[in-house]
């Protein structure tokens, strides 16, 4: 029988009102795919809407999230030269100039010079213990001070279990405890009964028997309504929660485990049977919630105590100012209001966000001086670089726009006469991909958009090939073993049958990581060497159901594709004999994170496969007859090829070579001849960035192969850290300037983009991409207790779908530590928000905030930065304020 309440109380709640609600509080949290696919998101993707200081504030009053850099990474950042103390200053007079006064200034003035050095107040226990005393007495502070502080905003935050622990705590350990079981992914021996019918039901039928529950709490889930919808409503009835206060009650609830609602909405985006699966999970939550309070109800929310906060700040006061405290309390109520609203007007938030904008405004003059010329005699040699540049290569290379890719792209211009290109890794191609014998397809684009055609990999051989048969035959093996220990009677057999093979391969991965891994590589390419005469599905087939993709392209699509991402990488003339399609890939041994290294915005797809598809393409007759009428004439002597970069080890494997021609064949023995010695130098490059790795003595080539083959080793690369700028234009502008692997490089040329549309192309699609990217090392940095996933070496795999810390907290979707620090207290990845530099003229760049209501947005919220680059070659900053 379910829960009864009056009508008075059912009507309180209307459906369509509580649906609108849950919509809404949807936007504090984003989709998060499981680990194996892992994909880059942006956090704060679905608050864009507020400025980031407004966000920053919501996160804190609500979950004593702390999004800005702190004070410690500051002067740390500062110590390294990457912030300009004498911007810090310039923003801190700008400030006091448009600060409103109602103390005296020069106090007022004296406060703010004392606070914005970051410098800690130091207060003795004893004076601590003396002004909370005297606190105390004047309760009228507490009740009407205008600090933040973290608001309890959830009932269960007012009471404590017997053991002194919250109730919302106890409330977040049960609801892990089932989220585990309904999303495991195969992991789990058993599956979660009921489990077809949905979360709330499956849980609510489960947890009647739960022994970690009480004989009185099981009850209470009996009397629950087996409809969450009607759950929701009667548990926001008894536990007395206003209406104009539900949606901030469903964001709090979604906020206190990010992971795992991040993961339920995923869920609910990505699977048709799940499309009320956040409903669900907010009716558990809020009905485990009532389960454990209903013994207290009604709870007083009692507000009338001492707020560390507004101790702190009258610490802060006797600090940087010249009250003592006893001058203090002297003070009358009114003064203290109005020294305690100053200090709560320029708080810590806003110190810190000075800072931060000082941090930002350094880095983006840093790279002005490297980018923009700043002589007569500087522009004159850049024009006459130009002009040298449009000689014709011997070789063109498309590389991502991964900033992986740019210290790599350097040493191959560096090598010989190779021109390289920026262009986002997946070609412009909206595929799933199939590769040979795959069980599995898999979307190769960003996650952002979804695939319009599947390409499948296949033989011409019409028996069985020795590949598919030892491909099964390794799949036969390990799908027995995984079944073997997820049994009992079979694991107990299970030690006795592996231990002499687990025993070598744990001994030879541990002494002789480099080596294993090559042999194991190595077998691997022979065991499973691919047919030689494997064929792509570029051809349009028809397809038997209509909610299948279709297979291939059809003649025009072909023809489509190909013009559409010439244009974006800007190469629609001056062709080169050979042109090589390099898409990239990581490779690391006892990785979680492994897709995140692959790719940081495809599900972890290696792109290598829309490089050889994008190819085969060009190389068709057909399409490049198609071409010619889009303005694109590909000389008969050149030839498209493809590669893969492989970014932990800094090496080129071709993956698609047709026959060449002797200009092109010329090209790729130049390519083969200097690929060595390239990848000796960027992998120099690469490892004296990572901490420990003292590379003067070793072989560099040896030495990224063992880190990428070390099953210990936590930091096999950098991946994308220290990503802070996305660099639009041509590649003259930054030919021969070392970016430090910090920038993504995207090829454009305005003069050929006269309406605008590939400049908004590359603006919606590879810079939101990288924003992405940047906002999530950014959060993974600065709050990684809740945006990160905490040690490499204390995660636990959960459910096969991402990773814990310990067997009971949020399901840590962010990225790990090592990814983002160089020690327990050594910073690495420099938490600023994405420059976005466009080499165009200024009518460009207005038009773009004028048609292009997203971007806009992000740059007057504070989302992003913004600079141009005019056909002068004059920088110009584009502040938050250039968007009316």
């Amino acid at each position: 029988m379910g829960v009864t309440t009056s009508d008075k109380q059912t009507n309180q709640f209307n459906t369509d009102t509580v649906y609108s609600y849950i919509d809404e509080a949807k936007n504090v949290i984003v989709p998060l795919s499981p680990i194996s696919i892992f994909a880059a998101r942006n956090p704060w993707s679905g608050l864009e809407h507020q400025r980031f200081d407004e966000v920053a504030t919501m996160l804190w009053n609500a979950r004593n999230v702390d999004i800005y850099p702190s004070a410690a990474i500051m002067l740390e950042a500062q110590a390294q030269g990457e912030i300009n103390t004498e911007i810090v200053e310039d923003l801190t007079e700008q400030w006091l100039a448009q600060a409103q006064f109602t103390i005296p200034k020069n106090e007022a003035e004296q406060y703010v010079r004392k606070a914005i050095t970051l410098e800690s107040p130091s207060v003795t226990q004893k004076d601590q213990q003396h002004i909370e005393t005297l606190l105390k007495k004047r309760s009228d502070l507490n009740e009407t001070h205008h600090m933040r502080y973290q608001q309890k905003i959830l009932v269960s935050q007012y009471l404590r279990a017997e053991n002194g622990q919250p109730l919302n705590k106890i409330v977040d350990y049960h609801v892990i405890k089932w989220c585990k079981l309904y999303l495991d992914d195969a992991q789990a021996g058993w599956t979660m009964p009921n489990r077809e019918c949905g979360l709330f039901y499956a849980w609510r039928h489960l947890a009647q028997h739960d022994p970690a529950l009480t004989k009185q709490q099981r009850d209470r889930i009996k009397q629950l309504s087996d409809n969450p919808q009607e759950v929701i409503k009667m548990t926001l009835t008894q536990l007395d929660v206003p209406q104009d206060k539900v949606q901030g009650y469903f964001e709090n609830h979604l906020l206190a485990l990010p992971g795992w609602s991040g993961m339920m909405l995923w869920q609910e985006q990505n699977n048709n049977k799940e499309s009320k699966l956040i409903e669900d999970y907010l009716a558990l939550r809020l009905g485990l919630e009532w389960v454990f309070v209903a013994p207290n109800l009604p709870v007083e929310r009692n507000t009338n105590q001492v707020v560390p906060e507004v101790v702190q700040a009258i610490i802060k006061w006797v600090n940087w100012s010249n009250f003592s405290i006893d001058q203090w309390f002297e003070l009358t109520e009114a003064q203290q209001r109005q020294y305690l609203a100053f200090s709560a007007q320029f708080d810590d938030h806003q110190r810190r966000k000075l800072w931060l904008e000082a941090w930002e405004m350094t880095y983006k003059q840093q790279l002005q001086a490297q980018v923009e010329p700043e002589t007569t005699d500087e522009v004159s040699r850049s024009v006459e670089q130009s002009s040298m540049s449009t000689i014709t290569p011997q070789a063109q290379l498309a590389f991502c726009i991964d900033v992986r890719s740019e210290p790599f792209r350097r040493q191959i211009e560096a090598a010989g006469p190779f021109e390289t290109i920026g262009i986002a890794g997946f070609f412009g191609l909206p595929i799933e991909k199939c590769e040979l014998d795959a069980p599995h397809t898999h979307a190769s684009l960003p996650v952002m958009n979804e695939p319009q055609h599947r390409i499948q990999e296949y033989t011409h051989e019409k028996q069985p090939h020795l590949f598919q048969q030892r491909k099964h035959t390794l799949e036969s093996v390990t799908y027995t073993f995984k079944k073997m220990k997820q049994n009992v009677l079979p694991s107990l057999l299970l030690p006795e049958l592996s231990g002499p093979w687990l025993t070598l391969q744990m001994l030879s991965r541990s002494f002789v990581p480099g080596r294993t891994g090559t042999l194991i590589r190595n077998f691997y390419k022979r065991w499973l060497r691919k047919p030689q005469d494997t064929a792509l599905t570029l051809e349009h087939q028809p397809h038997q159901h209509d909610d299948e993709l279709p297979v291939g392209f059809t003649q025009q699509e072909q023809i489509n594709y190909a013009q559409q991402t010439l244009k974006m990488m800007d190469l629609t003339h001056d062709f080169a004999p050979l042109v090589v399609l390099c898409g990239h890939g990581s490779h690391s041994a006892n990785n979680p994170y492994a897709a995140s290294l692959d790719c940081g915005a495809c599900g972890g797809a290696a792109s290598g496969f829309n490089a050889k598809v994008l190819a085969q393409l060009c190389n068709l007759p057909e399409v490049r007859k198609g071409l010619v009428d889009h303005g694109i004439e590909i000389p008969e002597g050149t030839v498209f090829a493809a590669a893969e970069h492989h970014t932990s080890v800094d090496d080129l494997e071709w993956i698609y070579l047709p026959d060449l021609t002797e200009q092109a064949q010329t090209a790729f023995e130049q390519i083969q001849q200097a690929l060595p010695d390239i990848s000796k130098r960027a992998n120099t490059q690469r490892l004296a960035q990572l901490p420990n790795h003292h590379i003067t003595k070793k072989d560099p080539l040896k030495e990224a192969n063992r880190l990428a083959n070390d099953w210990s080793e936590i930091r096999p690369e950098w991946g994308l850290a220290r990503n802070a700028a996305f660099i639009i234009g041509q590649r003259s502008l930054t030919e021969g300037t070392d970016l430090q692997g910090r920038v993504f490089l995207h090829n454009y040329d305005w003069e050929q983009d006269s309406d605008g549309a590939l400049l908004a192309n590359i603006i919606g699609g590879p810079a939101t991409v990288a924003q992405w990217i940047n906002l999530q090392y950014y959060a993974s940095t600065v709050a990684p207790h809740y945006y990160g996933s905490g040690s490499k070496t204390t995660q636990t795999i959960t459910a096969g779908i991402g990773v814990m810390q310990g067997n009971a907290s949020d399901l840590m979707t962010g990225l790990p530590w090592q990814s983002v620090m160089k020690g327990d207290d050594k910073m690495y990845h420099a938490p600023i928000r994405l420059l976005i530099v466009v080499e165009a003229p200024h009518s460009f760049v207005k038009r773009l905030l004028q048609e292009n209501e997203a971007f806009a947005q992000k740059l007057k919220n504070g989302w992003i930065q913004l600079a141009s680059i005019d056909e002068n070659k004059q920088w110009h900053d584009w502040p938050a304020n250039s968007v009316s």
